[in-house]
């Protein structure tokens, strides 16, 4: 399935009174930006036609892909000069580059690149800056065999914050911490059905329309994911994230992981 990604944003509280340009989704994590991991947990499960919907900042991510040097995370065979790849990250990957606005929201974006989808059924959708190592095998079989229109996946609430419960008198009478309460948070990675788009006005909201508008008739549904999953909202939150990277926990990439069982499995054979 196509995977549609939204990367337009300003991500003004990550950038935190820089005046340097650089979309969200080019921040760094280890060797490779944010998009980057965004693609490989896509293509890890075979889904390798994107279409990136660009916005502020969008010669960054053009420049990173067109000047994308495989060796900085595979291994190579340098010989008589030439440089011999050992795998491959992106070989296979078809990427569609398209403007949809510097102001444009995520809805608004999804309509501007309908075109691209060529008419497909179902076809996932996600934010480029958000990690996760939710089973999409799993989230795409379920959807198909449900009568809906859109799946996203629900995540529980991610503040450290703590809810007090507060008497009229001003006592009180507990303290919960965020959580713990039976709430769920949107999470992304979201799966859809061409119904999505009867939903969205023009400069509308994926979720706050289109979401919305299906969950009114009982058209939406959840994937709840108590896995890892993290948002890059902030420079801290970014920097968590490297630092994790750089001390060899990450989670998120799942295509190392299958492929150190893969590789353990055979030679056990």
């Amino acid at each position: 399935m196509k995977v549609v990604l939204f990367c337009g944003g300003y991500g003004m509280r990550m950038r935190e009174g820089t005046s340097d340009d650089v979309p969200k989704p080019m921040a760094m994590v280890g060797p490779r930006p944010l998009i980057w991991h965004v693609m490989r947990y896509y293509a890890h499960y075979g889904h390798t036609e994107f279409v990136l919907c660009l916005g502020y900042g969008a010669h960054h991510i053009k420049e990173f892909f067109l000047t994308y040097e495989e060796t900085a995370s595979n291994d190579f065979v340098l010989r008589g000069g030439r440089t011999e790849l050992l795998s491959t990250d992106m070989s296979d990957w078809t990427i569609t580059f398209a403007q949809t606005g510097i102001e444009s929201p995520i809805g608004e974006r999804l309509r501007r690149v309908r075109h691209h989808l060529d008419g497909d059924e179902m076809f996932l959708a996600n934010y480029a800056d958000v990690l996760t190592d939710a089973p999409l095998p799993e989230m795409i079989d379920r959807f198909a065999r449900r009568d809906a229109g859109a799946s996203m996946m629900v995540v529980p609430p991610q503040s450290s914050f703590h809810c007090v419960d507060l008497g009229e008198d001003g006592l009180v009478g507990g303290i919960t911490p965020v959580s713990e309460l039976p709430l769920w948070e949107n999470g992304g990675y979201f799966v859809l059905r061409q119904e999505v788009f009867d939903h969205i006005p023009r400069d509308g909201d994926l979720v706050a329309d289109g979401c919305a508008g299906l969950a009114k008739r009982g058209r939406l549904v959840a994937h709840r994911h108590r896995g890892f999953w993290k948002p890059t909202d902030t420079v801290k939150e970014r920097a968590a994230l490297d630092a994790a990277y750089t001390r060899g926990e990450r989670p998120w990439a799942v295509w190392e992981r299958d492929g150190a069982a893969a590789h353990a499995g055979a030679g056990s054979a």
